[in-house]
């Protein structure tokens, strides 16, 4: 079994904390990591329909049954959010150890936290695998990211060596792929179909499925691209109201995630919007049609596949570190821009993302405006080949060192 970056992190927190909520996309690993974390906690999962109908018609004796346990583990709190207001009383009491608490709708159970047991709770996202988890190798601090931007100080593993890119583009980063070797296109068939038919109806009552579908599809066409709702709403058929209504709501469901522009002022007109990213590679290959990994070789959108699996990497920095992530980009009215912006407070680290196995002069054009920009020349290309290395001002990282 692979080991997840979070897991020292979430260990801490639920020695400081009456809970700890563990969210993130369904079938990232959350509940693997809780419970390989604390073997000894109990387990209960609210998919089973008499716990659940026990939480729901008599809260308050269903905690009561969860009172003196070393800690519990309480597996798919979104399905009985009203339970968030009976715990305030039951955690501030301390009437059993920790509770971990996980679910797969972030917004939703997000905002029952906020009102109920802001205070008593830590929050923590797990996305799916890491490249440094896929292949076994520590995961790089953010710090430590930007202190060694090649990545050659990085000892390689065997898993990482072996591995082919567009193989790994294809089949994304969930790990029930990689833990049972299956076959992805049609892991993730059923893991759309599954998220259609469930969340989708418990989330919000959309009436046409097959417009909804075309919905996600039609954003993947778009991840790396800067939101455009009218546009989005128009090719899908649906008002904007709407489109921005399924746009919060893929967002709460981790099937996609919005990057923010970082607003440094160098007295230029900065765009506004924010940029459109699937959370996982795989996924994006899946929605496009890609039906293979030797298909993406000359794929129209490889670049934009391969930008989303770096920016869902860097996001990956932060999050598996229990940190808020801290990833932007930056562009101009002009649209001069940078991928990715690492804000570290007192300094900002530009990125740039390019798919190719070479790099040309132009690969380095919006690190060299920023630079220019900020009075604080260099920066960090990640790109499609296999060599780390330093050019000019430049560090060079490959993709294999992204986390």
């Amino acid at each position: 079994m692979l080991k997840r970056t979070l897991e020292p992190r979430l260990r801490t927190l639920a020695q400081s904390y009456p809970a700890v909520f563990l969210t993130g996309p369904r079938q990232s690993g959350k509940t693997t990591l809780a419970r390989t974390t604390f073997p000894s906690y109990r387990y209960l999962s609210l998919e089973d329909l008499q716990l659940r109908r026990e939480a729901i018609e008599d809260p308050r004796g269903f905690l009561k049954r969860l009172e003196g346990n070393e800690g519990v583990i309480l597996d798919e709190v979104q399905r009985t959010p009203d339970l968030f207001s009976y715990l305030q009383g039951f955690l501030d009491d301390r009437r059993g150890g920790p509770m971990v608490l996980s679910g797969s709708q972030h917004f939703l159970l997000s905002e029952q936290i906020s009102q109920t047991l802001a205070g008593r709770v830590a929050i923590l996202e797990l996305l799916p695998f890491s490249v440094a988890e896929l292949t076994s190798r520590d995961a790089v601090a953010p710090e430590d990211f930007v202190a060694d931007p090649t990545g050659q100080e990085l000892p390689a593993t065997e898993a990482e060596l072996d591995l082919d890119l567009d193989a790994l583009l294809f089949s994304g980063f969930f790990p029930r792929i990689h833990d049972f070797k299956l076959e992805p296109n049609t892991w993730l068939d059923g893991y759309v179909r599954t998220y259609v038919e469930r969340d989708v109806r418990s989330l919000a009552n959309i009436g046409d499925l097959d417009t909804f579908t075309r919905f996600v599809s039609l954003c993947a066409g778009r991840s790396g691209q800067l939101l455009n709702l009218s546009s989005l709403a128009a090719d899908a058929g649906v008002s904007q109201p709407t489109a921005q209504r399924w746009i919060s709501l893929l967002q709460a469901s981790y099937i996609l995630f919005l990057l923010r522009p970082h607003f440094e002022n160098f007295r230029k007109r900065l765009v506004k919007r924010p940029k459109l990213y699937l959370t996982d590679p795989g996924l994006m290959c899946y929605l496009l049609g890609l039906r293979k990994a030797e298909d993406l070789r000359a794929h129209p959108l490889r670049g934009a596949i391969f930008e989303t699996f770096v920016m869902a990497e860097l996001r990956k920095l932060f999050l598996h570190r229990g940190e808020r992530s801290r990833v932007y980009f930056w562009r101009d009215a002009n649209g001069r821009e940078v991928d990715a912006v690492l804000d570290f407070g007192d300094r900002r680290v530009p990125v740039e993302v390019k798919s190719g196995q070479t790099l040309a002069s132009d690969a380095f054009k919006g690190l060299k405006l920023y630079g220019e920009l900020s009075g604080r020349p260099g920066g960090i290309v990640v790109y499609g080949g296999d060599e780390s290395y330093v050019r000019s001002d430049y560090a060079i990282r490959s993709w294999r060192r992204c986390t």
